[in-house]
């Protein structure tokens, strides 16, 4: 838990620049605009817009900020140094840097003299006059730096000296930042710490005589002594966090990442996990209490507005990150939480889920019940007989871990108090495959009875399962008109038994939805028309249960 005095670390996002470089990750100006506003609310102090000038977007971009601030964070332009043999007053990309009007500009140059001789194909001497001659130019024009050091461990360990030299030219020229790269993502902890330190000796020995302006502190009211060191790791081996936070045991200050651990290539250091590890675990202050409270919901509005599916298994932020399904740990766990989880689940914003299935014991039977407001008795014969009929069904193929909808259904039913909205008489379904277009056009019929009364309806599709559920909903909607709110948001399949052919059994989970609330639902059949409606039927079936509810609890209040 952080306090008053705690060190302050700056965090610096990047996922609007580096994080899209990721394979498949594509924004929009208006996702980029959604997403720098999120993590101006969690309360991160520096954010990278993007590259002014490499396209049209990241331009756009910068000009509504400029039209519409953000309300805390600095935003912050990205480019590389002046190129060989030119004047950086005349260079075009770096007046598109200023077009976009940033206060804060982070500059990358050339840390290892392989890249240098071999990437940029000049003298090492004009790269360091390219690090001091695009620096200082923006520096004149009002912009203050941060300088990434681009391949810094790497320059660092083929040829030291040099490496510095690219460091002092920067601190010289007026850099307020020098954030250490591991580009390639190949260092080591303990390497990463030691280079760091070194770093941290000799720049300090360095001093600030030499500067062309010492007279501003790397942020508003921050009591730091310049230079500060940064660092910004990539994840190919696996070390991108852990070298993050050897970097600031070794006395970095700033701290780049981005959310999701986005990123080229393995991607960044993920800031999901960095953030809660150096606030609760290692003592420093990187955002308030309340605004780390918003990080996992901070982690999936950026999964959904890139389009990415979350990783349920993510450190902190994960739907996984808190579940508990062997028996003997839920049985601790309600005990004490202290026996399986190593924070608070609230502290990062998430919740502790029980997860039932064929490894469950009763323990995790109660407490599932107890989450979705049933109170069972371990003495009586229901709870025992709800864990029996869910290892049986279990053992048949179906999944409940993945589908709570209808395990909550299941314990209505041992309950004796599974309210009937509908009964299912029986369904049919005809395919027609186009093969020019390559879509099955489905019709389906579907016959239900209501309060004694039969109805049968028929719905077209785009595909059988489409078909079944259009059908299903016209059939129940003038008795439920509810169901009009109801949303099929996805349909997942799995063949369970593949080695029998076509008799093999067909897992099927459909997930539902009403605009405020998802759920998902399971079907196990030979037949996966047969296993896909039942999961349908037993969609329709929690979201009527979840409305009536609803309507119940208004009522009692009222």
């Amino acid at each position: 838990m952080t306090t008053n005095s705690s060190p302050q670390l700056w965090l610096y996002d990047t996922t609007l620049r580096d994080g899209t470089q990721r394979e498949g990750l594509s924004v929009s100006i208006e996702d980029k605009l959604r997403i720098a506003r999120r993590l101006d609310q969690l309360g991160i102090p520096f954010i990278e817009g993007g590259w002014p000038g490499a396209n049209p977007k990241d331009v756009q971009f910068f000009w509504q900020l400029q039209e519409d601030p953000l309300k805390q964070a600095e935003i912050v332009a990205f480019c590389s140094t002046r190129r060989p043999n030119s004047i950086a007053a005349t260079e075009p990309m770096l007046q598109d840097i200023l077009a976009a009007g940033t206060r804060w500009v982070t500059i990358f140059g050339k840390s290892w003299d392989l890249h240098v001789t071999t990437g940029l194909k000049t003298t090492l001497e004009e790269n360091l006059a390219m690090i001091r001659d695009t620096i200082e130019y923006l520096r004149s024009q009002g912009r203050r730096i941060i300088y990434d050091a681009e391949h810094w461990f790497d320059g660092y360990k083929h040829n030291r000296d040099y490496a510095l030299q690219t460091l002092e030219a920067a601190i010289a020229s007026g850099a307020e930042w020098l954030v250490l790269c591991d580009t390639n993502g190949g260092t080591l902890p303990h390497e990463i710490s030691q280079i760091v330190q070194d770093v941290v000796q000799v720049t300090g020995d360095w001093g600030l005589g030499t500067r062309k302006d010492s007279s501003q502190s790397p942020m508003p009211n921050a009591p730091s002594p310049m230079p500060q060191i940064g660092i910004h790791t990539h994840n190919d081996s696996e070390m991108a966090v852990a070298n993050a936070i050897a970097a600031v045991m070794a006395g970095a200050k700033m701290v780049q990442g981005t959310i999701n651990g986005y990123g080229e290539r393995c991607g960044n250091a993920n800031l999901c996990s960095l953030i809660p590890n150096l606030q609760l675990k290692a003592g420093y202050s990187c955002i308030t209490e309340d605004q780390l409270t918003q990080l996992t919901e901070a982690s999936r509005f950026v999964s959904e507005v890139v389009n990415l599916a979350p990783d349920e298994h993510a450190p902190f932020v994960g739907r996984s990150a808190f579940a508990h399904k062997g028996g003997i740990h839920v049985s601790a766990v309600e005990r004490n939480p202290l026996t399986y989880e190593h924070i608070q689940p609230e502290q990062v914003g998430n919740r502790r889920r029980i997860v039932i299935s064929e490894q469950s014991g009763l323990s995790n039977v109660l407490a599932k019940a107890r989450s979705f407001g049933i109170e069972l008795d371990q003495q009586k014969a229901e709870a025992r007989e709800i864990l029996q009929r869910l290892k049986d069904l279990e053992s048949e193929g179906f999944q409940f871990e993945a589908a709570e909808a209808s395990f909550v259904l299941l314990m209505h039913e041992a309950l004796g108090g599974r309210q009937k909205f509908f009964e299912v008489k029986g369904f049919q379904v005809h395919c027609d495959l186009i093969e020019e277009k390559e879509t099955s056009n489905a019709l389906a019929t579907v016959k239900v009875a209501v309060d004694g009364k039969n109805i049968l309806e028929a719905a077209e599709g785009n595909g059988p399962v489409a078909a079944l559920d259009a059908a299903l909903r016209k059939a129940l909607v003038n008795f439920y008109p509810q169901i009009a709110t109801f949303d099929l948001t996805d349909y997942k399949v799995r063949i369970l038994n593949g080695h029998t052919g076509t008799a093999a059994k067909t897992r099927v989970f459909v997930e539902s939805g009403n605009g405020r609330q998802r759920w998902t639902t399971v079907g196990v059949s030979t037949n996966i028309l047969a296993a896909s409606y039942q999961a349908v039927v037993e969609g329709l079936e929690y979201g009527l249960l979840l409305h009536s509810q609803a309507e119940a609890a208004l009522k009692a209040s009222s």
